[in-house]
């Protein structure tokens, strides 16, 4: 074979897999119990075109992001949405949202936004398992937080749920992040807070509810909370991945962090998939 045919061949391999990567979008999505339309970035792997049904993992930004972030300051993503063959939706959450529905604020209703009005709208408009056994959600502190409030308390919807650095225990800062305009203040609503942190939110998990990873830097100042979620899963008896490792609430952090999630839920999807087709 001559140079240039070797050449040629090779620039056409090269040239199929640029074609074949990962595709990322910006979508309008709407929101009925807000009355607004709220924009999410879709990463559909590369075999989309010409696939069946995908599973979809919902990807949750922090308290100051937006639904841009994973795409622009996460360089692996799509790499990683081709190599586990997933769909990834990573909604727009607002500037400080918790993706609670605010008891004070009616303009704010995240839960129902992500949990009731988008998989649904994800569901209609892609590929997708439709079903929480094709399901899974994570997300980065604020995310991480929502992410298991949402699975907590929504088991019908999702199968697998996630944290990276999560501020999975809101009570230690009462005066952060905007969550007082969220609930009120700690002193005048301390039910709300109680009843809206996720460290209080075991009591709706039984053994294998759900497929749970828990990951947090030694160095992150959610680091305490979230060793106290660890022990008491451990107390309860329920099963989860927890990871810790030397690091900050940064984004060096995540991008590690996010190739272990996605694993974590790719394996959940097949081992859901295995049981269907026993």
């Amino acid at each position: 074979m001559t140079r240039s045919r070797t050449l040629l061949i090779f620039s056409f391999f090269l040239l199929a897999s640029y074609c074949q990567a990962a595709k990322i979008d910006t979508v309008d999505t709407y929101s009925p119990s807000m009355k607004k339309t709220i924009k999410a970035v879709v990463m559909t792997p590369d075999s989309y075109t010409v696939g069946t049904e995908f599973p979809v993992v919902y990807l949750l930004h922090g308290y100051s992001g937006n639904y841009s972030d994973w795409a622009k300051k996460s360089p692996n993503m799509a790499q990683l949405v081709d190599h586990q063959q997933v769909i990834v939706v990573c909604p727009d959450g607002a500037f400080g949202s918790w993706y609670w529905d605010s008891p004070t604020d009616p303009t704010f209703k995240y839960e129902t936004y992500v949990a009731s009005e988008l998989v649904p709208w994800v569901d209609s408009h892609y590929k997708t398992i439709k079903s929480r056994q094709g399901r899974g959600i994570t997300g980065l502190s604020m995310g991480g937080h929502g992410a298991l409030y949402l699975a907590f308390r929504h088991q019908d919807v999702f199968g697998a749920a996630g944290s990276m650095s999560g501020g999975v225990d809101i009570r230690p800062f009462p005066n952060n992040w905007d969550m007082a305009k969220r609930l009120g203040t700690y002193a005048q609503f301390p039910d709300r807070w109680e009843q809206n942190t996720v460290i209080n939110l075991l009591h709706l998990l039984t053994p294998n509810s759900l497929s749970l990873v828990i990951d947090c830097g030694s160095e992150d100042f959610f680091f305490r909370v979230n060793n106290n979620l660890h022990d008491k899963l451990l107390e309860r008896n329920i099963p989860h991945d927890y990871i810790t490792r030397p690091g900050g609430h940064n984004w060096n952090y995540w991008t590690n962090a996010i190739t272990y999630q996605l694993l974590f839920m790719r394996q959940y999807f097949d081992r859901q998939n295995k049981m269907a087709t026993r």
